[in-house]
């Protein structure tokens, strides 16, 4: 089909989805503005009507380009006041190629601005994944006297992939590459990619830890210019069903105790993850600036998210407060073929990160949605201390195609129990708790488009024990995807789902018995793309 677009600009006519919806030029001729981020065409126009960010499927509180491919976050930090999120991203089309760095800041990590392209391929290669460091004493040496700045490490990926450094002296606006790139030549492996750094206070070091095939190595610098290797991490530990990717590795308390910390590396594997295809998994264990180890069995794998679509997630470096990770929202199985379009792929919720001890000592990593999200809920339906007896109810007052859920249930004769979202014409993914098996579950096989990849649809579980004989069901509903937490964050599933603009129905259901519903309210969301 033809597509009357390029890079934004809005030429005769813009067909925006399988002839569904078309708009002359002249419903936006008074109503218009200059894209930030697309500096190869200085004065482009787009729409800031209502149809702009409104195309089906367009994710609306989600992170997601103006239009073509985007995949892994990159370079995250927080500096001067600003949220920083870069990303894999394709300037040229909709499918993986020409990978360079997009850009966009938000003060609140859900209204984002989108920016220029920071970083594009040169003579080394295209621009892979990597991260941001805030060089506030100027270690490196690349700023002026007295000053600080920005630092971005990334894998050059030519004919073989190493490791490079960039830097900005104007808060990320314009970036300028080390003259003496690579800074790590690589070491005779295919698979050498996605650094992730971070300034070590204990050893007064800069640390990198990088994906090096099916294992995690661990450099130190003093001046984020010269490396030295110091130890590796991964050989036959936890899953390895695929290649080792996006490394991250951060110190967070147990329980929120500042006093017991332990250290966290998440690898993403891509294939072989629970769900199928591309996934994450973690490791919990001690850091000493040189070796990651852990008391972890060697079989023993921990998933962060037992959905089909999180992958390379990375935390945001310089936050004192609290650890915010974000992922790429999406499956390589079939990446490129969501029916989505000018654009391709989301980014996750952002999700604060911590760690929780259980009754039997075990330590879990807990994942919960950043409370900025309160600020676009609207409007609100609730009830509580309510028995339903095998049966479903609708909830019509709120129905629409973006919703947050935050339900409690007590356990009872069910055998079941759960919501139908995104509920219309034949249409629905069912999110809910299987009590035999102990599981939370969702599933999309009748969630409205699948044809696309026969990988698409499928049911995905995860272990949940009740609490107090209690689960806890936080949801959120957006134009494409299902997030679930359950058990204040204690397991999540993430997948994408494509139906029907009209089916927008919500009910609650039991199957086979009783449940009571000790608390359920219900929002509808605003869009955080509004302009």
């Amino acid at each position: 089909m033809k597509k009357n677009y390029r890079l934004g600009a809005f030429v005769t006519t813009v067909t925006l989805v399988a002839g569904l919806f078309s708009y002359p030029t002249s419903s936006i001729a008074n109503d218009s503005r200059e894209v930030k981020g697309l500096g190869e065409l200085p004065g482009v126009q787009l729409n800031t009507n209502r149809h702009y960010y409104n195309e089906i499927y367009r994710p609306q509180f989600h992170f997601t380009p103006e239009q073509n491919w985007m995949n892994d976050p990159n370079g995250l930090v927080y500096y001067k006041g600003e949220y920083h999120l870069f990303y894999q991203y394709n300037p040229k089309g909709n499918t993986w190629g020409n990978m360079s760095w997009g850009h966009a800041v938000s003060k609140d990590l859900l209204h984002w601005e989108h920016l220029d392209v920071a970083l594009k391929p040169d003579e080394l290669g295209m621009i892979f994944s990597g991260s941001m460091v805030v060089d506030k004493h100027n270690t490196s040496g690349l700023f002026k006297k007295g000053s600080g700045g920005l630092v971005a490490i990334f894998t050059h990926a030519g004919d073989t992939q190493q490791q490079s450094i960039a830097y900005s002296e104007d808060n990320g606006r314009t970036w300028k590459k080390y003259k003496g790139n690579p800074v790590i030549k690589n070491p005779g492996i295919a698979d050498f990619r996605d650094p992730k750094v971070f300034w070590h206070e204990d050893t007064k070091q800069w640390v990198m830890v990088v994906a090096a095939g099916n294992r995690i190595q661990i450099y130190s610098s003093s001046n984020l210019k010269e490396w030295e290797y110091k130890s590796e991490f991964g050989e036959g530990m936890g899953a390895h069903g695929g290649v080792w990717e996006c490394p991250d590795l951060f110190e967070i308390p147990v329980d929120g105790n500042p006093n017991h910390t332990k250290w966290v590396l998440g690898v993403d594997i891509n294939p072989g993850a629970v769900a199928g295809g591309s996934g994450g998994q973690y490791f919990i264990g001690d850091f000493d600036g040189k070796t990651f180890k852990t008391k972890q069995e060697p079989k023993e794998i921990n998933w962060v998210d037992y959905g089909k679509d999180f992958y390379a997630s990375q935390s945001w470096d310089n936050m004192n407060q609290r650890r915010v990770w974000i992922a790429w929202m999406n499956n390589w199985n079939y990446a490129e073929k969501i029916p989505t379009s000018p654009w391709r792929s989301a980014m996750s919720i952002p999700r604060e990160v911590g760690l929780k001890k259980t009754d039997n000592g075990e330590i879990l990593l807990t994942q919960k949605p950043i409370h900025e999200i309160k600020k676009i809920r609207d409007k609100k339906f609730e009830f509580k201390n309510r028995k339903i007896q095998s049966e479903n109810i609708k909830i019509p007052k709120i129905s629409g195609q973006t919703q947050e859920i935050v339900a409690e249930f007590e356990l009872g004769s069910a055998d079941e129990f759960g919501f139908y979202v995104r509920k219309g014409h034949g249409e629905f993914t069912k999110v809910g708790y299987d009590a035999k098996k102990r599981e939370l579950f969702v599933d999309r096989r009748k969630s409205g488009r699948t044809d696309f990849s026969e990988d698409f649809a499928g049911v995905y579980t995860a272990p949940l024990d009740s609490e107090d004989n209690k689960i806890k069901m936080h949801i959120f509903i957006d134009r494409s995807s299902v997030e679930v937490f359950g058990n204040d964050g204690e397991r999540v599933l993430t997948n994408q789902i494509f139906p029907d603009p009209s089916s927008d129905g919500l009910e609650i259901y039991s199957k086979d018995g009783d449940v009571k519903i000790t608390s359920l309210d219900v929002y509808k969301l605003g869009s955080t793309w509004d302009k």
